[in-house]
């Protein structure tokens, strides 16, 4: 009975070991690939299988996620004939199991291998100056020669980054003191431009200074001429006020006799200067008895102006 109970247990647990090796799990964003007798069979997705016992069996597992893949520093030479030292990493994807299986041995091997090949010949291309400024350019063809030749391998190459371009310590001084004499050339420059600016606003105030100054004088001299303008004018306005002032004067009733005395007294006063005067000659009117006469005769001017003005 207790030999009986060994082999039973001896069943249970050979049974438990083939359902084991023959129940599998696979996770989520995996694939397995099954062989059967050494060919293949099927890929397994994600989820439970049940494998046929000493059939078939798990060949290959592969992990469906976004992988990235360091590429190791290499010496490259420029189209300058300069040295650099340049990594990078690599995002890679398996789209097919099988052909990632079957197509090649080690695809990781051969794409890093790949990267580097053709990283040291898109450097071989461009001058120092321009690595630097060309990384994404740089970056572009790798994935495309890359992408390309793992198309057959079932792998998708994703993205290529640059991480370091490192120029020998030589190549390093003399950029350094390019880049520092490029730094003093645009300083002298710009101060060179300031100070042309500056001469340009001053000579521009200038230039404005004389053109305010000559349109005030202008503005002066045409005030000036306008008030002298009104002046004459205000002046003949009341010279012919007065001489019709004069006239209606005249005009009304004992104008006349007193304008004739008053005409008479002035004459009287500047005959009298005339004699005052310290003048060896004396002219002396031939009619100088004849008073009414002048006066008569200054009546008829005063009117002959009184008449002109109106």
């Amino acid at each position: 009975m207790s030999t009986t109970m060994y082999v039973v247990l001896a069943i249970l647990v050979l049974v438990f070991i083939i359902l084991m090796k023959t129940a599998i799990v696979v996770p989520q964003q995996s694939a397995f690939v099954v062989e059967t007798l050494g060919r293949y069979s099927r890929t397994l997705q994600a989820g439970f299988h049940i494998l046929v016992p000493f059939v078939e069996r798990i060949a290959y597992k592969h992990t469906l996620k976004e992988d990235a893949l360091d590429i190791p520093e290499q010496v490259c030479i420029t189209k300058d004939n300069v040295q650099v030292g340049v990594d990078g990493v690599l995002y890679l994807q398996v789209l097919d199991a099988r052909d990632a299986s079957y197509g090649i041995t080690n695809y990781r091997f051969a794409i890093i291998q790949l990267a580097q090949t053709t990283l040291r010949s898109e450097i071989g291309k461009i001058d120092l100056d321009r690595t630097f400024e060309a990384r994404a350019t740089i970056n572009a063809n790798v994935v495309s020669e890359l992408d390309h030749a793992s198309n057959a391998w079932g792998v998708k190459v994703l993205r290529y980054e640059i991480k370091n371009i490192n120029p020998p310590k030589d190549v390093l001084h003399a950029m350094e003191k390019q880049m520092r004499a490029e730094r003093e050339k645009r300083a002298v420059v710009l101060a060179s431009e300031g100070d042309r600016d500056a001469k340009i606003n001053q000579a521009e105030g200038d230039k404005q200074r004389v053109i305010k100054q000559s349109e005030a004088s202008k503005q002066q001299q045409i005030n000036e001429a306008q008030g002298q303008a009104q002046a004459i004018m205000a002046i003949a306005t009341a010279t012919a006020e007065g001489l019709k002032r004069v006239g209606e004067a005249l005009d009304s009733p004992g104008g006349m006799q007193a304008m004739q005395l008053r005409v008479a007294e002035e004459y009287v006063k500047q005959f009298g200067k005339l004699a005052d005067e310290a003048s060896s000659t004396l002219i002396v009117p031939a009619t100088l008895s004849d008073i009414p006469s002048m006066i008569a005769m200054a009546t008829s001017v005063v009117k002959q102006q009184n008449k002109a003005a109106s």
